[in-house]
């Protein structure tokens, strides 16, 4: 199996991103602290996206959905900014973050019956979401972030052993994909 995984870890870099490790899911502990920052809507997200708090469901039922995966893996792109007001830099590595991850979302999804892929940010599929006058007109392309799932990204890498940090003046989107690996024979589907 280490094999299998190493192969996804070079296939997600191929991908575009920066870094990639196996995500430790031991490290998936749903916190009400984090929660609690999405409930002061600092992104402007908080109860006008479906795959936000309240909408994306309680802390209790994230636990229960990740149970169903035996693997997972983090990806991270990292850029170097000239300073911390370099908002050339934050928007263009994000659009890159956002595209590799989709790109590689659905590559995942044509190799495996059940993924769920977790996202650096709000989800952004449509311009601006119906919630909560309509249902979600794409619910089957519709991301959470790792935070609105309640994750505290610093801790899940830190217990990973993936770096979060990479230097001054570094800026790192992460995100991260649940599956279980005995489903295929990834060798086979990936390369």
């Amino acid at each position: 199996m280490k094999k299998e995984i190493k192969t996804l870890m070079k296939h997600a870099e191929d991908f575009g991103f920066t870094h990639s490790g196996e995500l430790n899911l031991d490290s998936l502990v749903f916190m009400p602290e984090v929660r609690q920052m999405c409930n002061s809507d600092l992104c402007k997200s908080y109860n006008k996206n479906w795959m936000c708090p309240p909408a994306i469901g309680t802390l209790e039922n994230a636990a229960l959905r990740v149970k169903n995966y035996n693997f997972g893996m983090i990806v991270q792109t990292t850029a170097l900014m000239e300073d911390e007001f370099d908002y050339d830099t934050i928007h263009n590595t994000e659009i890159k973050h956002k595209n590799n991850f989709m790109k590689l979302v659905d590559d995942l999804k044509s190799k495996y019956s059940d993924i769920l892929p977790m996202s650096a940010g709000t989800c952004s599929i449509c311009n601006k979401c119906s919630y909560p006058d309509e249902p979600c007109r794409f619910p089957n392309k519709a991301i959470g972030s790792m935070e609105s799932y309640g994750l505290w990204v610093s801790k899940v890498c830190e217990l990973s052993n993936i770096p979060y940090y990479y230097g001054k003046n570094t800026l790192t989107f992460t995100s991260c994909y649940l599956l279980n690996l005995h489903n295929i024979d990834i060798l086979d589907k990936i390369t």
